[in-house]
């Protein structure tokens, strides 16, 4: 059979589509289960840190003690941004801070000392780097838009709480912080998503990896990857009460659109990470005076029980984007604070890349018209 008429089997969207292996993330979606180099998310969310997950999915391993002070100290180095940075942000500042964090870390390629150097060594360690400078980069854009001058880095924090003090020039509470950090773990890393693949293609280009970090962002910035945090949040504000929700619901399934926070891509059972906010919320809106945001929740859980069985569940962001808000935390920061945490993601996602690099070049089916004669200008 010839290659004009063999049959086609197109997957739009690439939906079942294996076009690598990996190391680093397992994912069953039927079972809800998740895992970061063989580690249960649930053992990392209540047992590690940020610094540790972060260790652990960029070097493959579990650090040992001093392993980990090191890493963290490599960390705390590299908070600091070029001044061209800063006044490109100010450049900038009236747009929305995913296009203000794209446009940094792009302009961040500039002044990186190994941004022409794509080994897997200086690849690591710019991604180390970025790791550090992206928090920043949304933290110091927060109070340069506000009329304020960004704060510096405390060297006594660590990154989730240095990202909070940098975010609203106080320091968290401890429970804030570790909301935070466990919140930074869920994101991490997440498979071939739409943002992580976007970095693969780039680095399959042999692209430098700001390049490929900076493809990321513009695909996380678009609310069907990155913006359900922010949409759960206005969702709730609407709803108003959990007396509201079932009608909510009722008349959005009526309607045939989506209910904020339900549903996933991968998972057919509820998103493992979400139990872990569900607490998180349960408890600052109790300490923040502010109950009925967690009620509220709750009550569209129950309201959306009955499509649980079509693989409608509850995902991560169903509860992110209200820590968030109760965190004092402007609406349109939620999608940057999911950049902040997925960095070592998209990293270590580049680095599998170009271990044996090959240019991601798919192929569409051609569906136009037939062949046919050009026609003159002057005769159509």
């Amino acid at each position: 059979m010839s290659e004009a008429t063999e049959k086609i089997e197109i997957h739009r969207g690439l939906k079942g589509v294996y076009f690598d292996r990996s190391r680093v993330c397992y994912i069953d979606g039927r079972a809800g289960e998740l895992r970061y180099r063989g580690y249960s998310i649930h053992d990392l969310a209540e047992h590690s840190t940020f610094e540790e997950t972060c260790y652990l999915l960029l070097k493959g391993e579990l650090p040992a003690r001093a392993q980990l002070d090191a890493f963290a100290a490599e960390l705390k180095a590299a908070r600091t941004l070029p001044a061209p940075i800063y006044e490109l942000i100010r450049t900038v500042k009236a747009a929305h801070p995913m296009d203000v964090l794209r446009t940094a870390v792009s302009g961040l390629a500039a002044f990186d000392p190994e941004t022409s150097d794509k080994s897997p060594a200086a690849t690591l360690r710019k991604g180390i780097r970025l790791t550090s400078q992206v928090p920043m980069i949304v933290a110091a854009h927060e109070h340069i838009r506000n009329g304020r001058e960004p704060v510096a880095p405390s060297p006594k924090l660590g990154h989730s709480a240095n990202f909070l003090y940098m975010l609203k020039g106080r320091e968290p509470s401890a429970d804030a912080a570790r909301l935070m950090d466990t919140d930074m773990i869920l994101h991490a890393e997440h498979g071939s998503n739409a943002s992580s693949f976007a970095a693969r293609v780039v680095a399959g280009t042999d692209a430098d990896l700001h390049g490929a970090i900076t493809a990321a962002v513009a695909a996380l910035a678009g609310p069907a990857h990155g913006g359900a945090a922010e949409n759960v949040m206005r969702m709730a504000q609407e709803i108003g009460d959990a007396s509201n929700a079932a009608a909510y619901v009722k008349a959005k399934r009526a309607g045939k659109e989506p209910v904020m926070g339900f549903g996933h891509r991968v998972y057919r059972a509820e998103d493992p990470r979400a139990r872990h906010m569900r607490a998180g919320v349960e408890k600052l809106s109790r300490e923040m005076g502010q109950p009925q945001w967690y009620q509220i929740l709750e009550a569209v859980v129950e309201a959306m029980k009955p499509y649980a069985r079509h693989g409608v569940n509850v995902n991560v962001d169903f509860y992110a984007g209200v820590v968030y808000f109760l965190n004092g935390i402007a609406e349109d920061l939620f999608v940057p604070i999911f950049a902040v945490g997925r960095v070592p993601g998209w990293t270590v996602q580049v680095l599998e890349q170009i271990e044996n690099n090959i240019l991601l070049r798919p192929l569409t089916e051609y569906n136009g018209p037939a062949p046919r004669d050009y026609v003159p200008i002057d005769k159509r």
